[in-house]
């Protein structure tokens, strides 16, 4: 028996073996116009394989640099592309710049710790204090995620200062009860998981 196991593994397995059959026939055909053309014909094999993908842009780009790696970089023909270099396939990634910078209160994130800085560099009026006692409020329902049972504002108005780092200074503003804040958390929780049920039952 002719088990796939015991077959050569091919780079590109989502294009089956046949079509990487054919990649490796063209690659013993010496006349060139004839590699070139067995070449497009396998393009638009390709192709025809993957049709919702053809709106993205270098989609046949895509496809030479498939078919070049499908003959293990070894296909001579007139690409209608640079053809990828077997070097590129073994550079490491690049490094990732991942954010470093330390935050303060974590369970705030560094979202919200950027925008209470904003508001602290925000001109004293109106608009201001709107701007604090909405990132407050918003300060109080992340600390009720994760300790849902209580939260002072007191709390709230301190971890405030610390964040601002002393700019913003307050004690009175009105915060969201924090029954009320449970409350609607408790209702979307309710809500989803009735979502939740409804999608498997039509499932």
């Amino acid at each position: 028996m002719d088990y796939n196991s015991n077959r050569k593994k091919m780079p590109l397995p989502e294009y089956g073996r046949n079509l990487q059959n054919m990649v490796e026939h063209i690659m013993t055909i010496e006349d060139r116009d004839e590699r070139n053309r067995g070449a497009r014909t396998i393009i638009d094999i390709m192709g025809n394989m993957y049709p919702y993908l053809r709106d993205i842009n270098d989609f046949k780009h895509k496809l030479w640099d498939h078919l070049a790696i499908m003959s293990d970089f070894q296909l001579d023909i007139d690409y209608p592309y640079d053809p990828p270099k077997r070097e590129t396939f073994n550079e490491p990634p690049k490094r990732v710049p991942y954010e470093t910078g330390r935050i303060k209160l974590r369970h705030y994130g560094k979202i919200l710790e950027l925008l209470v800085d904003k508001a602290a560099k925000y001109e004293t009026g109106e608009e201001k204090e709107l701007l604090i006692k909405l990132l407050a409020n918003h300060m109080k329902k992340s600390y009720l995620v994760w300790n849902k049972d209580t939260v002072d504002d007191e709390k709230i108005y301190a971890d405030l200062e610390v964040l601002s780092h002393g700019r913003i200074q307050r004690s009175d503003l009105g915060l969201t009860e924090t029954k009320d804040i449970l409350f609607r958390n408790r209702k979307k929780t309710i809500v989803a998981t009735r979502n939740q049920k409804k999608h498997r039952k039509h499932d």
